[in-house]
């Protein structure tokens, strides 16, 4: 029995889908716990490139049942869109399962999203404008609409008019929009009912039953640690827990079932979206690694900001997540440019901070300090253990993970599945 989790050590974009995919296929289970159609992965396999954007990556292995948990919100035309180019692509998606509990996102929170993200202004945080945060904004005011609702109209009918009471009132006299019509929102939800019911089931007494049976349960999270509502760069996140705390209570099961805590992390450092970022480069340096690492977000298609390995901020998600291991993605990327800088600590108005700074506006002023290791010349993309890379490419993930304090157990070399190398297996016994 094994219960891994799978979690951005940074601020998302490090290559989940990938570490996701290679284990997929040898456990029973692939869970996403929380998210919606704003937590995309990529995925090569074969040589093609798949997009995910709201199906677990789990959703192309051979084997595995993927799931979305209960603390998934879920966008049913972006599910059955997703589910349709997959199918249209040969994969399968018919194992597919959706927990009852999980929160179904309404073509108002849509709309909220994308008014209220233009009435800041300067102020926008850069959502999605999916309706993500206003759909958990509506579970956490307990007005929410769950999966299990569209099995009862009745019951499905009240949620909707509880809701628009109020959000009518903030549309039509806060943001002068229309009001939208509670039968519009009511046939929305109806006429995905039929295709959703069957894929419907209790997530959690299912996984923990897998579990006392001896399988595997693999939980992918989406979006990373920095992005957590309450452990990221607030209020610059996402409105979930993308922690493993925060996987445990999205899957439905409980932390001393977890057997490994998998921080995937880039060689480098990206984010998407507005928010404080220390190691930013605005040189030829960041243009180098966002157009050599392909560095574009998969649902926004904004190109990421790009900056040098923060391993202060690895050190932080190690400690919040309880990370049993590292999986450390892209450094191939960068091979051949010379001397690589390591953001050792910050410095805030003159002093050294070695751990993250206490107050958000320090982290805003944070000056990283750096050292630097000599990069490699030679391709690496072939290399298949650690014995093969250059000697300058072991000692530089030496370094990171000294600095980190989490062993690194896989490291990519390229986007290909097999384009990785083992160093510890955590399914291994």
């Amino acid at each position: 029995m094994a219960a891994i989790i799978i979690v951005g050590a940074q601020w998302g974009d490090e290559g989940k889908g990938k570490a996701t995919d290679i284990l997929g296929g040898r456990v029973d289970y692939v869970v996403k716990p929380n998210g919606g159609n704003n937590a995309g992965h990529t995925v090569v396999v074969g040589g093609e490139k798949y997009e995910l954007k709201l199906l677990p990556a789990g959703v192309l292995s051979e084997n595995a049942t993927p799931v979305l948990g209960n603390g998934v919100v879920i966008n049913l035309e972006a599910l059955f869109s997703e589910i349709d180019g997959l199918e249209a692509r040969g994969a399968d998606a018919s194992r597919l399962r959706v927990s009852a509990n999980a929160h179904l996102v309404a073509p108002y929170h849509q709309t909220l999203d994308r008014v209220t993200e233009r009435f800041l202004g300067k102020r926008a945080i850069g959502t999605t404008g999916r309706g993500i945060g206003p759909t958990y904004a509506d579970k956490v005011s307990r007005v929410g609409i769950r999966v299990q609702d569209i099995l009862d109209e009745s019951i499905l009918r009240q949620k909707i008019e509880a809701a628009l009471a109020r959000k009518n009132q903030i549309l039509v006299k806060l943001y002068n929009r229309r009001a939208i019509d509670a039968d519009e929102v009511f046939d929305y939800f109806m006429g995905y009912r039929d295709r959703l019911a069957p894929m419907i089931i209790d997530s959690a007494t299912e996984l923990n039953a897998a579990l006392d049976a001896g399988k595997h349960v693999l939980m992918e999270g989406g979006q990373a640690t920095m992005l957590d509502v309450d452990h990221g760069t607030y209020p610059f996140v996402t409105s979930s827990n993308p922690t493993t705390g925060g996987a445990c209570v999205g899957a439905g099961i409980g932390p001393t079932r977890i057997t490994s805590s998998l921080g995937i992390i880039k060689a480098y450092t990206t984010r998407v979206g507005a928010g404080p970022f220390p190691t930013e480069l605005f040189d030829k340096w960041g243009e180098y690694l966002q157009t050599t690492g392909g560095e574009v977000g998969v649902n926004t298609g904004r190109k990421r900001r790009c900056g040098w390995y923060d391993s202060v901020l690895a050190r932080y998600a190690g400690r919040v997540n309880g990370l049993t291991d590292l999986f450390v993605t892209k450094l191939d990327v960068l091979t051949g440019i010379g001397e690589i800088p390591i953001c050792v600590a910050y410095d805030v108005d003159g002093v050294r901070h070695d751990e993250m700074p206490l107050t958000q506006s320090e982290f805003h002023h944070a000056v990283p300090i750096y050292e630097t290791m000599p990069a490699w010349e030679e391709d690496i993309t072939g290399c298949r253990s650690i014995a093969e890379l250059p000697g300058r490419a072991r000692d530089y993930l030496d370094r990171l993970e000294e600095l980190s304090g989490t062993r690194i157990s896989y490291v990519g070399v390229g986007p290909g599945r097999d384009q990785t190398i083992v160093v510890n297996d955590v399914l291994a016994g």
